[in-house]
């Protein structure tokens, strides 16, 4: 059975090492109070997210707003007028689970959907790895997540991209994250023998820029 690895933070803390790859990976901390103000003064909107969970599963997010913060979690939007209200909403669905901070992006859409991408790799019996899939997920409409199992939609990768971003070029676009996702395949195999299986979700931003927001020992 292929190994896995739970901590994001772990696994986020390995691929940070590669220069190439680190550019690519939204800032990200621990979660305190302090950091939350910090991190929300500096990027305006972020995503926090257990440091072990998988499937979208207690995914928060908090924007500022010109009249105080807008806090999401699943459906369910609150606007909040103080910053200690917004560490009260977040405080309620963390349920004193340890938590990561992560700068938000602001994805391409569909017809206001926010969309990511899945590049899952498997290890062959001799030992290189194979991309076996690279598909778009188009959040279901009113969440912010992307998670098939959240009700996200599973798009070709063309599709996705040419409804999302059409002046970014399909091939190009597709050769870049392909190669992202084989560089970090290298350093995850280094520092964790026995892996077998990957998935890397990356998001695109509304100027194509890549980010890499999480990657999977166990991709569904």
């Amino acid at each position: 059975m292929s190994r896995a690895i739970a901590s994001k933070w772990v696994k986020q803390s390995v691929l940070q090492k590669n220069e190439a790859v680190a550019k690519h990976i939204p800032e990200t901390c621990f979660y305190r109070q302090a950091q939350l103000q910090q991190m929300l003064d500096k990027h305006g909107m972020v995503v926090l997210k257990p440091v072990i969970g998988t499937g979208g599963g207690g995914l928060l997010r908090v924007e500022k707003t010109d009249n105080g913060y807008l806090c999401s979690h699943g459906s369910r939007n609150v606007s909040l007028k103080s910053f200690g209200a917004a560490v009260g909403f977040v405080n309620r669905h963390r349920k004193r689970r340890k938590y990561l901070i992560q700068q938000g992006i602001h994805l391409a859409t569909i017809n206001g959907r926010p969309l990511d991408y899945r590049v899952k790799l498997v290890k062959l019996p001799k030992g290189r790895w194979q991309i076996r899939a690279m598909v778009g997920r188009l959040a279901r409409k009113g969440l912010f997540v992307t998670n098939l199992c959240k009700g996200g939609q599973q798009l070709k990768f063309a599709a996705a991209l040419s409804g999302s971003l059409p002046d970014v070029p399909i091939a190009e676009k597709k050769s870049e994250l392909r190669a992202l996702s084989y560089t970090c395949v290298k350093m995850m195999e280094q520092s964790f023998p026995g892996i077998g299986e990957l998935g890397f979700d990356f998001a695109l931003d509304t100027n194509g820029q890549p980010w890499l927001l999480e990657v999977n020992t166990r991709p569904f």
